[in-house]
């Protein structure tokens, strides 16, 4: 029975198209993403009016079609598709974050806080977390600019230079690199530090190794991070100076707020004061969210208190999301933190494995990229968790709760595994069409070849 069990999941496996171990992967982070929510969801239930049933229940609904998204976009068997939306990922992009710049209020489309910075986009009802739908789109061009570069493809700007004769100056590798590469970075995180500056920083440092992984050179990615250093200095020295804030730097207040509080101080009130105190509730309202992550990693010890037993879901009002690691150590112990860990790891590894299979230089650049974003935001978000990290609002992709993340990373995943299965069909038929290393002759049927190889070794033994 255990072996025809065995024979029916490894059946199941052989049936889905692409690389197995990412397909296990995601899975499994459905899987513990569902789990999670249902035990971590009780604010969110008292704060909205719902349960955790009802929460849960649309959880699973968003893994659901987060796994019909994967097979849809896997299916996908031409790499051309990937690279056609990949250009247009910044236009995209660039048009979302200026939609929320603007606070932009439609009958079909308005801009909306969460925890009072402006990361929402509601389009027919539809909640878009803007940032994460930008991390994968911009990621995807970037692919798509550094393939166009090397093969000189880009073919609006050739267009231009071709018919006006004072364009020529654009006809060069440093002008398509500043046109098509740094200043869509640029552009992205300047708009981005409206909504959170820390969020910004992140997505510029993903971007930089991106870059650096499509071939640029670390001279020239070190001038994109200091052009981008120099805008957030400026934004902090101005605000410090004059109380002002610059344009599109609107959470530059948050940042200087954090980069100036005292942890170290406010930890030592919070265990000395009397409880009673406004100074003891000053420091304790201040460290709330990162003391709450720190108590739950502390109590979870090894193997966790168990499902549904976590007492900081009632404390950490975002433990569901920007906290969601802390909560599965509270539950499930170090050693639930570490297969974590290890998920996002092995996605890792299969990506540059993918990578390095892949004969197409955009699909190359693009499933390792994604792969990279994927991996670097999952642990910088436990970074953040164990107070190793300055605190902003980064989610456990595809674990924490949320709709438009979830479904956007699924659509990542979509993209790596259909890269995979590109590549796997590639290696099949080669290996296929590839000469055979020992060619043998089949023997003549003819019957008297025994007997004249008799006749022959008794002539050579008479001799």
């Amino acid at each position: 029975m255990a072996e025809q069990k065995k024979k029916g999941i490894a059946r199941f496996f052989e049936l889905l198209p692409g690389d197995r171990v990412i397909w296990i992967v995601v899975i499994l982070l459905a899987m513990i993403s569902i789990l999670s929510v249902f035990s971590s969801s009780s604010l969110l239930a008292l704060e909205t009016g719902s349960s955790r049933m009802s929460i849960v229940g649309t959880q699973m609904i968003v893994a659901l079609v987060g796994i019909l998204v994967i097979v849809a976009v896997c299916m996908v068997k031409n790499m051309k598709v990937f690279q056609w939306l990949s250009q247009w990922g910044f236009a995209v992009s660039f048009l979302m974050l200026v939609m929320l710049v603007a606070h932009i209020k439609l009958p079909f489309a308005r801009a909306a806080q969460i925890n009072g910075a402006w990361r929402i986009l509601t389009v027919f009802g539809l909640q878009i977390h803007v940032y994460e739908v930008i991390k994968v789109l911009m990621v995807m061009y970037l692919a798509w600019a550094v393939d166009a570069l090397r093969t000189d493809n880009f073919a609006l700007l050739n267009h231009i230079v071709s018919k006006y004769e004072k364009m020529r100056w654009m006809d060069t590798e440093f002008w398509k690199k500043m046109i098509y590469i740094y200043l869509p970075v640029i552009l992205t995180t300047v708009l981005m530090m409206d909504g959170g500056t820390s969020s910004a920083l992140f997505f510029a440092a993903i971007m930089a190794l991106i870059i650096f992984v499509g071939g640029v050179r670390v001279g020239e990615i070190l001038i994109l991070a200091a052009i981008v250093g120099l805008w957030f200095g400026t934004a902090i020295g101005v605000y410090k100076n004059s109380g002002k804030i610059m344009p599109f730097s609107g959470r530059v207040v948050t940042a200087i707020g954090r980069l100036d509080t005292d942890h170290d101080r406010n930890m030592e009130i919070i265990l000395t004061a009397p409880r009673a105190s406004k100074e003891f509730q000053t420091a304790l309202d201040k460290e709330r969210q990162q003391v709450g992550a720190l108590l739950a990693i502390k109590d979870g010890g090894w193997f966790g208190k168990g499902a549904g037993r976590s007492n900081q879901r009632y404390i950490v009002a975002v433990i569901f999301g920007d906290y969601m690691y802390s909560f599965i150590i509270e539950e499930y112990g170090i050693i639930g933190g570490i297969i974590v860990m290890l998920l996002y790891l092995s996605l890792l590894a299969r990506g540059a494995l993918i990578s390095k299979n892949c004969s197409d230089y955009y699909g190359k650049v693009c499933a390792g990229s994604l792969c990279l974003l994927i991996t670097a935001q999952a642990f910088m978000h436990i970074l953040i968790n164990v107070h190793l990290a300055p605190q902003t609002g980064q989610t456990l992709p595809m674990i924490s709760h949320g709709t438009s993340s979830y479904l956007v990373f699924s659509f990542a995943f979509g993209v790596i595994l259909s890269i995979s299965r590109i590549v796997q069909n590639r290696l099949k038929k080669e290996e296929e069409n590839a000469a055979p290393l020992i060619v043998t002759t089949p023997a003549e049927p003819s019957g008297d070849s025994v007997k004249d190889g008799l006749e022959e070794l008794e002539d050579l033994e008479n001799e």
